[in-house]
């Protein structure tokens, strides 16, 4: 199978054939932007000033080395607890109009709302690879909200073949974790009634 490369700007139309499970990779620009970022966005009314339309961010609070006067060189970048987000995120998607959002773990309904509606997805970058994912990176491009401090900065990047991505929500409604759960719910008790069942003389 052909590997799934996402180009920015990315277009609902280039979404509609991607499906919870699917691997894929971007390449284009990636902002990391994270909770407090979202607040001011949603909470406070302030533009977000860099331009994420049809774009992609990542919840992550990277490590930045700076070489120069606004010469800036990524370290590391791991993805940081999506869930910390969720509140915001519905709203944040059709404020912003982001198509791929990136991060640990799983989201809930109100993301999945938002993905559907407004046509995006949700990707887990596998944890434990902040070193991996710095090498994808060709270069940060800008920096806003500095005075957020390091890890909560828009770090602008240009970005190859970020990934590998494991899409979890879908523009299809479909959300990953959710399902998985259920499955493992379902494993879980018929592996306690057998466990249950042997070590039922134990008091």
């Amino acid at each position: 199978m052909a590997k799934k490369v996402l180009t920015t700007p990315i277009s609902a139309e280039d979404l509609e054939d991607i499906h919870v499970g699917d691997v894929i990779y971007l390449t284009g620009k990636l902002t990391t932007c994270r909770d407090v970022a979202h607040r001011r966005v949603i909470e406070e009314g302030r533009k977000l000033p860099v331009d994420i339309r049809d774009g992609a961010i990542l919840h992550a609070g990277p490590i930045i080395r700076q070489r120069g006067e606004g010469d800036y060189e990524m370290v590391t970048v791991g993805p940081t607890t999506s869930m910390r987000m969720e509140k915001f995120e519905e709203a944040f998607i059709k404020e912003t109009g982001v198509r791929l959002i990136i991060g640990k773990g799983g989201m809930g309904e109100g993301t999945m709302r938002g993905r559907r509606d407004n046509k995006a997805l949700h990707c887990v970058f596998p944890a434990g690879c902040a070193v991996v994912a710095a090498t994808c990176v060709e270069k940060i491009l800008s920096a806003n909200w500095k005075d957020l401090g390091m890890p909560e900065t828009l770090w602008t990047c240009q970005v190859k073949e970020f990934g590998p991505l494991i899409v979890s929500i879908d523009t299809h409604g479909r959300n990953l974790f959710e399902e998985n759960k259920v499955i493992f719910n379902e494993r879980k008790e018929k592996v306690f009634q057998e466990i249950a069942s042997q070590v039922g003389f134990i008091k």
